[in-house]
């Protein structure tokens, strides 16, 4: 019996022979990267300390422009559109955000929908408002409303501050290191509620920023790998992160394991520890 093949979704963002140069020092720090997100997909973006991560999710928020190649976001080619009126279509989390600390966690997602670091009161109707309660009670923050951001715990913030990369429905969601400093409860809770918003979003595209395949959740199904601003393994993650594609993207034997749709990743060279099984 024949199946009829499934049409690809659009494609969200797409990197072609993409490099960027450091003028100043001629310094190549992306060299000839191919990439395309789709409409839907969840990938991770992983490497080494100066492998190019943060370049390449500056070019795919919208932030800076490549050297040579072409950077297509959302439907838009970078160098012909207003890059304020693209970034408003991303969504964008990292621990380093600067949100004003003494206002609610309800207050701080509201920002997004204009963002901005402080609110403007007078651009946040009625449903914005709700729109804004309805986020946190997704993330499971609906007592935190009224607590300020300040005091919340770092499980808390990260997810505020996913609420409020949201509330301006973006069609990509960048997430820059979002378990930074976070202990093994919120991690968990974090990973929990990106599982459930790519259930519950089916069309959001995700990219993730991270250290430690721990962190990532059952949901990202691609995953990219950089080392010295080159593409080193891209696809989907069965194909990607094995301990031979690790071991060579981080310089040192790797042993990578898959249980119920989590990772674990350790060095071989640990002294003391037994092998997996």
């Amino acid at each position: 019996m024949s199946t009829t093949p499934q049409p690809e979704q659009p494609v969200v963002t797409a990197l072609t022979d993409v490099s960027v140069r450091l003028y100043t020092t001629d310094q190549i720090i992306l060299d000839s990267v191919d990439w395309t997100v789709r409409r839907g997909e969840h990938w991770a973006l992983l490497g080494p300390n100066g492998a190019g991560k943060t370049t390449v999710l500056r070019l795919v928020g919208a932030v800076t422009h490549p050297t040579t190649g072409t950077v297509d976001v959302l439907g838009n080619r970078l160098g012909r559109v207003d890059m304020r009126e693209l970034r408003a279509r991303i969504g964008f989390v990292s621990s380093a955000q600067k949100v004003p600390l003494d206002e609610t966690a309800h207050t701080v997602v509201l920002t997004g929908a204009t963002g901005t670091i402080q609110p403007l009161w007078r651009k946040y109707d009625e449903e914005t408002r709700h729109r804004a309660h309805e986020l946190l009670a997704e993330l499971d923050l609906k007592d935190l409303a009224d607590r300020p951001y300040g005091v919340c715990s770092g499980g808390q913030r990260a997810r505020v501050l996913i609420a409020r990369a949201l509330i301006a429905d973006p069609g990509l969601l960048l997430l820059d290191e979002p378990f930074n400093a976070l202990d093994l409860p919120s991690r968990e809770d974090l990973i929990d509620a990106l599982h459930g918003l790519a259930a519950s979003r089916p069309h959001l595209s995700t990219i993730t920023v991270t250290h430690h395949l721990e962190e990532l959740a059952p949901n990202i199904g691609h995953a990219l790998l950089l080392r010295d601003g080159r593409v080193l393994a891209q696809g989907r993650v069965e194909d990607v992160l094995t301990g031979a594609t690790m071991t060579a993207c981080f310089g040192r034997p790797i042993e990578v394991t898959r249980h119920a749709d989590r990772w674990l990743a350790r060095s071989a060279r640990t002294p003391g520890l037994p092998p997996l099984d």
